[in-house]
């Protein structure tokens, strides 16, 4: 008899609960690890996550632990869902618990300030384990409504396809289907900027600019991430996929976006501060917009979408000073 997949899930906020019920409702068994006892315990006892997905049932097989080598003993997937700029000190002290046969997952949508990392890279960094055992899952996933079991597609990407294929099984239900892809490069790019783009979105939304504009950051925006994805070695024909344009179109269009639901009220002329204390989850692309840009000029390529959230976000420019500056740029053919 073939023993149940084991999977640990670190990261009680809404995606990595809303995952850990994926991987459950696919036949997995589920730790889900937790900094906070009193999470950890409201899973247990109440099957829910109060604080995150609040009136949500959780599946039986998940389990909750504060205890992080608890969580990794015997699991074929470790799935990473922490705020992307935490994930190098998390880690290190995880990195020791991972066992050799263990596929690490990352699930978190950033470029780590200060090196422009990758998420996949950080990993590799931090735990010196080869590419092959390091996979992504990206897409159109907005956590309430998948906790809400509505269907939803995503994609499962490793260097190895082998390894994409089982942890494509593993989290195949019949309201999450998950494409397979070997461009780990592509499709955590498109996972990356596309909260950037959101963010330029929900400030347009945000000073009431109207959808002619939002379809033109949108497709911009798309643009730019192609650019920087093709300097970098991605197919662009992954942008075209659901890590790429999917994403953005969920992104850039959902009041459940926290990277859109942060630029609306930027731009609505809140500041910085104010907006960081009405978020009550990270939004990533407030942090990553900095170091795409970062990552941008390293490849020698234009963004201005992104220079541009860069200066309202952390250089303080009005977003109306910001939005004249990106429509008297010099005209040029669309591909350009």
């Amino acid at each position: 008899m073939t023993h149940p997949v084991k999977a640990a899930v670190f990261g009680t906020g809404s995606w990595g609960t809303a995952f850990a019920m994926i991987l459950a409702d696919a036949g997995c068994d589920v730790t889900l690890w937790g900094r906070r006892a009193e999470v950890a315990e409201a899973v247990n006892t109440t099957r829910t996550n109060p604080d995150y997905l609040p009136g949500i049932e959780l599946p039986a097989s998940i389990r909750a632990t504060t205890d992080a080598a608890e969580a990794l003993r015997g699991a074929d997937f470790a799935v990473l869902v922490v705020p992307s700029q935490t994930l190098r000190a998390n880690l290190a002290d995880w990195a020791p618990h991972v066992e050799p046969q263990t596929v690490l997952v990352s699930l978190m949508k950033g470029v780590e300030l200060g090196t422009a990392k990758r998420m996949s890279e950080v990993i590799e960094d931090v735990t010196k384990i080869s590419a092959d055992r390091i996979a992504v899952v990206t897409g159109p996933n907005l956590a309430k409504e998948i906790a809400e079991r509505r269907p939803a597609a995503a994609v499962v990407a490793c260097q190895d396809e082998s390894v994409a294929r089982r942890l494509q099984a593993a989290c195949h239900t019949p309201y999450f289907r998950p494409y397979t892809s070997t461009d780990v490069v592509g499709c955590e790019l498109g996972g990356a900027v596309k909260n950037v783009i959101g963010l330029a979105v929900g400030i347009a939304d945000g000073m009431g600019l109207g959808d002619n504009t939002k379809g033109s950051l949108i497709t911009r925006g798309l643009a730019e991430t192609i650019r920087l994805g093709v300097a970098m070695g991605a197919d662009p024909l992954t942008f075209s996929g659901l890590a790429g344009l999917g994403d953005l179109v969920a992104t850039c269009s959902s009041p459940l976006s926290r990277n859109h639901t942060f630029g609306t009220n930027l731009g609505r002329g809140m500041t910085l501060q104010e907006t960081i204390a009405v978020t009550k989850q990270t939004a990533e692309g407030v942090k990553s917009c900095e170091s795409v840009l970062d990552l941008a000029r390293r490849h020698g390529v234009e963004m201005p979408l992104t220079e541009t959230v860069v200066s309202i976000v952390h250089e303080g420019k009005p977003p109306m000073v910001a939005v004249k500056e990106l429509m008297s740029r010099s005209a040029k053919a669309e591909r350009h």
